[in-house]
């Protein structure tokens, strides 16, 4: 496999701050994982949350949530070796408010459904 153009500029970092890098990697496809798994219990074991349209929205902003933040997890990664090979400032990222609001909305929604249910 070709290396990336990236990969040859700046210098090597510290293996040990590489591999903090990628375990972090790791801990937001994990979550994202999470999300994934918790669109796909909503919609196929929530016989009980109605209207069955609104459990079906929520699974899928569970499914998109989860993509985008792959998609997010390896831009951060990226991001991240490349401001270590050149000895920079790490980056921020809009992966957490993201995940922050977006869960908020979802729980808001989901009890308000356990409460209207009640």
């Amino acid at each position: 496999m070709r290396e990336p153009q990236w990969r040859q500029e700046g210098e090597e970092p510290d293996y040990r701050f590489s591999l903090a890098n990628e375990r972090t990697f790791l801990a937001w496809i994990r979550t994202a994982l999470a999300l994934l798994a918790g669109g796909v219990l909503l919609d196929q074991f929530s016989t009980k949350l109605g209207p069955h349209i609104v459990v079906v929205i929520l699974a899928i902003i569970f499914g998109a949530l989860a993509a985008v933040l792959c998609a997010m997890a390896y831009v951060r990664w990226r991001a991240n070796e490349i401001a270590m090979r050149h000895a920079r400032r790490l980056p921020g990222t809009m992966a957490i408010p993201l995940i922050s609001v977006a869960l908020l909305g979802i729980a808001t929604v989901i009890a308000l459904l356990l409460v209207l249910q009640a």
